[in-house]
């Protein structure tokens, strides 16, 4: 498959990147190339098509609503984000084997820095015994997958205490960092690594 990989050193707005990300849908509807992007935002809250307005609890946050799976969450620096655009017409046209895939490439990245994770069928993102260290939002029209996930590697995790993420509380979520006090080393090239393994499979 012809994808582009591309990563980006400073935060980038997420109205920017969502922009990006839409053209790119429409482009590969066209025959474009598929994308992987690596990535940060500043701080910013975001809440997808099953939140509900009782998981705000801070009402002072601005929350951006975004056309992607899931509910409310927050992306900040130090959170390492992959977004893609993939053409499933031209791949699997299996929604649940993306999302397998997409699981079982953030559990092989962890294990790279020794923590061991797993999937929940009730509560989708990746979780360390109790608590959640990645969020999956996905949005397929036409067959095109995009948005993406998000993992937790050293960004400050007070904000969660601001919404309920998810649904949980906000303790309920941890990082790379809370779980080994170690600040990781090669994060793009091992996420490109472990996704780029899964990526044939979809």
């Amino acid at each position: 498959m012809n994808v582009e990989f591309k990563t980006s050193k400073k935060p980038v707005n997420y109205k920017k990147a969502m922009n990006f990300l839409i053209e790119r849908v429409e482009k590969v509807k066209n025959g474009g190339r598929e994308l992987v992007w690596i990535l940060e935002h500043p701080t910013t809250y975001t809440a997808g098509i099953r939140y509900v307005k009782d998981e705000i609890l801070d009402k002072s946050i601005k929350i951006i609503k975004t056309n992607r799976g899931g509910r409310i969450t927050l992306h900040n620096p130090g959170q390492k984000i992959i977004y893609f655009v993939l053409d499933l017409n031209k791949r699997k046209k299996d929604i649940r084997n993306l999302i397998k895939q997409i699981e079982k490439s953030i559990i092989d990245f962890l294990k790279i820095y020794k923590i061991n994770s797993s999937s929940d069928k009730k509560n989708i993102g990746i979780w360390v015994r109790d608590k959640k260290i990645a969020a999956i939002g996905v949005r397929v029209t036409n067959w095109i997958a995009y948005h993406g996930f998000s993992i937790n590697i050293t960004n400050n995790l007070e904000g969660y205490r601001k919404i309920s993420p998810c649904g949980l509380n906000g303790n309920k979520i941890t990082s790379i960092y809370n779980e080994t006090k170690k600040k990781p080393n090669y994060i793009n090239k091992n996420l490109k690594i472990s996704f780029l393994r899964n990526l044939k499979k979809i």
